[in-house]
């Protein structure tokens, strides 16, 4: 069985997309085809699937015979969402704010690695993304579709124009990689920008280990703030000058440089120096 398109979902049940809340439903099939693919959706896997929806992407997940955690958040959506696919018996639906929703247990005790999908809506990809990666750094693969600038930010590298703190924070952990380009022509209704769907496979090992996860992302977002500034000058705010060449000259790393030549590595050499100095986080 295959559920309607999402323009004769919304017809009906009655419903519209909430600007508000950033709702656009992918209406290209080949593009849902491509998340399940690169999410490795199979027997014997659980996939958490962030946004539901109108359930379309839903529909393909179910169809490869994965086992699918759906979250929504909108009581309308999860409405269709029990009438059209409540009967299937790997489809399982959580009425929750995806931002808060506990991934650490809904991954735990699985057989196999735990992907995670989702059409992340664009003012709260930053915040989901930081979620995830504090409750499930590790585990199975993570296939989000996100508006093109930011996918263009998180698949840069240190000293290109795109990269910055996210991306250095996240690619420690996690490599990224581009899935697809995907044009605004592609949503109903149509965004203004384009978006693309990209996948973060974890690493064996974070590059770099420290011991205070929080206190490394307090030091990349500092570093960051100013990009203009000189590494030692953005490390400043966190205590004082002095104490930021000290870091540096622990970590081996000129105080000079601009942030956004670092890579993770040597972010986390730094926290590592600031650790061993007794700095913490605010």
């Amino acid at each position: 069985m295959t559920i309607d398109s999402p323009g004769a979902l919304l017809r009906r049940y009655g419903l519209h997309a909430r600007h508000s809340w950033g709702q656009n439903f992918l209406i290209a099939p080949e593009v849902h085809a491509a998340i399940a693919v690169a999410s490795g959706a199979r027997p014997g896997r659980r996939v958490i699937e962030i946004g539901a929806g109108l359930g379309t992407l839903t529909d393909r997940l179910l169809a490869t015979g994965a086992e699918v955690w759906a979250i929504e958040r909108d009581r309308d959506l999860c409405a269709v969402l029990r009438a059209e696919l409540g009967e299937r018996p790997n489809f399982t639906l959580h009425e929750a704010d995806a931002v808060r929703f506990d991934y650490a247990a809904a991954i735990a005790g699985q057989a196999e690695p735990v992907a995670i999908v989702g059409n992340l809506p664009y003012q709260l990809t930053g915040p989901l993304l930081f979620a995830l990666l504090e409750q499930a750094p590790a585990g199975g693969p993570w296939v989000v579709m996100v508006q093109k600038e930011v996918a263009d930010r998180l698949c840069a590298r240190p000293g290109e124009d795109d990269y910055g703190g996210v991306t250095a924070v996240l690619s420690r952990v996690r490599t990224i990689a581009r899935v697809r380009n995907v044009p605004r022509g592609c949503f109903l209704p149509a965004p203004r920008v384009d978006s693309a769907v990209i996948r973060l496979d974890a690493r064996p090992e974070p590059l770099g280990a420290v011991a205070d996860e929080a206190g490394l992302r307090q030091l990349v977002r500092t570093a960051f703030q100013q990009r203009r500034k000189v590494l030692v000058n953005s490390l400043a705010a966190l205590g004082s000058r002095a104490e930021a060449q000290e870091w540096c000259a622990a970590a081996g790393i000129d105080p000079g440089v601009r942030p956004e030549t670092l890579g993770p590595e040597q972010f986390a050499a730094l926290q590592r120096a600031r650790e061993a100095a007794g700095a913490g986080a605010a």
